[in-house]
């Protein structure tokens, strides 16, 4: 099954349905048909397969959200390549790592980022080729090749006759070596994630979705990826701001969206909202963060027609394991407090939480949460031991802890890897560290999450200054910022003479957060 078999579908069936709309910088709103999609997806092809790439190939993108991400993804998959989204948010450095690590052959990027190019390709180890692959269309730099005037001599491209299991993308995740490694998966895996989620969160193919959430994460590319599977229609922003998303839903009639609870915050407390412009939304799903009880009571009240689904998983499932219904947000399931769970399991998808042994825990005793089904990654580009180490028995061990009651019902307790989760991003604590002990004045550093009205969680670091060195909070804040992405970066900085430590000698983070648990930054 490749991935292409829904946009084949429409192009038989519907292939005057609009499958994107984008809201463009001038104001305007681009309309793209299936039919549309499917002739640019053979011709991107094309013009890939003249710059040398073949299949099984890496092609990147570095862009905001648009209507362009559909076809990139389409277009890869048509020529056989590897689609390999890369963060926007990243530093220049990173970005350089994840392209010389995926040894991509092609990189298209949109006017946003042409600037950092200079940065990339100075850090970068690889050459690739690089492509403008924008808005406005025409008007790519002097220096760079203007994807759409090579799509103008291009020829349709025939489709590559690949196989489910062939790899269909690189996603690259935070790791504890604080390097970003990157998630291989194949077209069986994306293909079977969306079957799961819409087997038991069904989606109407009349039902518009918008898409706000940034592409580059699985969780918002995976949605895409599933609504082109119903031949849906989808609306596209390219960043996230408020009114921009009262708009887009009072104007094409938005039935779902993809959010994290600070979004859903900030959109219930900006000027321009008005339930009554929301009137159309059927279904708010969410996930990178628990929604808290004030949140969603105070959502339900101004959106009762909608319903609240939240999601749970990583990207090494495609992304998801578990799902928690509208049921336990309202009435009795609220009343049972399946509310604070992570919902059940997804429909092919099998879980459980065991022991260090690897023997299930019973029900309320906490342990590993581990899953394996055809969502389940191939394993990690090129690292044949972390491979092994989530891969063991034919078993994801995601390294989150848990604990399952007697209906199925998923609590998750802790992350075992130490990340934190900030406004939806999965920040890495040994990265941050690892940043931070590069400044002269640092001895000791830990990094900890701490509780956010805002984020969720924000990052806070804890440092020992080396004895009669000097820094300031803004200093070490700015040291990190040059190092690695600004989200990534303490927002706060204590300073202390000593960490907590065990017998063993390991910084005791329990003790660092236990004065935060019950505060609300």
């Amino acid at each position: 099954m490749q991935l292409t078999q829904g946009l084949h579908r429409m192009l038989q069936q519907q292939p005057d349905k609009v499958a994107t709309w984008f809201a463009l910088p001038d104001g305007s709103v681009r309309a793209r048909s299936y039919g549309e999609l499917g002739a640019r997806a053979a011709r991107i092809a094309s013009v890939l397969q003249g710059q040398g790439v073949a299949p099984g190939e890496r092609v990147a993108l570095l862009s905001a959200n648009s209507d362009r991400y559909l076809e990139f993804f389409m277009a890869c998959w048509w020529a056989g390549a590897i689609a390999c989204p890369v963060n926007m948010r990243w530093s220049a450095a990173e970005m350089a790592h994840s392209l010389d690590d995926a040894g991509v052959r092609v990189l298209l990027v949109d006017a946003g980022f042409v600037s950092m190019l200079p940065a990339i390709r100075t850090q970068a180890r690889a050459r690739f080729a690089t492509l403008f692959f924008g808005d406005p269309e025409g008007a790519s730099p002097p220096d760079l090749p203007d994807l759409e005037a090579l799509l103008a001599a291009a020829a349709p491209a025939p489709e590559h006759a690949g196989r489910q299991d062939d790899p269909a993308a690189i996603f690259y995740t935070g790791g504890t070596t604080g390097l970003p490694k990157g998630v291989v998966l194949s077209h069986l895996n994306l293909w079977s994630s969306a079957m799961g989620r819409m087997a038991q969160v069904p989606s109407s193919a009349d039902a518009v979705a918008l898409h706000v959430a940034p592409m580059f994460h699985l969780a918002s590319a995976g949605r895409l990826i599933s609504h082109t599977l119903i031949g849906g229609s989808a609306m596209v922003l390219p960043t996230f701001r408020p009114d921009s998303v009262v708009d887009a839903i009072e104007r094409h009639a938005v039935a779902e969206v993809v959010l994290i609870p600070s979004m859903l915050q900030m959109l219930l407390d900006h000027p321009s909202f008005d339930p009554a412009r929301l009137a159309s939304l059927r279904r708010i799903t969410y996930g990178g963060a628990p929604i808290s009880p004030a949140l969603l009571d105070r959502a339900l009240a101004v959106l009762p027609r909608a319903e609240f689904v939240q999601c749970y998983g990583q990207t090494e499932a495609s992304p998801l394991i578990t799902i928690n219904p509208h049921e336990s947000h309202v009435g009795e399931g609220r009343r049972l407090g399946r509310l604070r769970s992570a919902g059940r399991v997804v429909y092919g998808v099998q879980m459980r939480v065991v022991d260090p042994e690897g023997r299930d825990t019973g029900p309320g005793v906490a342990g590993e949460i581990i899953a394996r089904g055809p969502n389940v990654m191939l394993g990690y580009w090129r690292k044949p031991e972390e491979t092994a180490k989530a891969l063991r028995d034919g078993w994801l061990h995601t390294g989150d802890g848990g604990y399952l009651d007697t209906h199925g019902y998923l609590y998750v307790v802790d992350r075992l890897k130490d990340m934190i989760i900030t406004g939806g991003e999965n920040v890495y604590s040994a990265e941050v560290e690892n940043a931070l002990t590069e400044h002269p004045a640092v001895a000791q550093c830990a990094v900890i999450g701490i509780p956010s009205a805002t984020w969720g969680e924000s990052v806070h670091a804890v440092v020992v200054l080396k004895a009669g060195a000097l820094a300031t909070a803004a200093e070490l804040q700015a040291h990190c910022k040059a190092r690695i992405a600004g989200y990534k970066c303490p927002k706060s900085v204590e300073f202390r003479t000593e960490l907590p430590m065990s017998s063993v000698g390991k910084v005791l983070k329990t003790a660092l957060r236990q004065p935060y648990l019950n505060a609300v930054r």
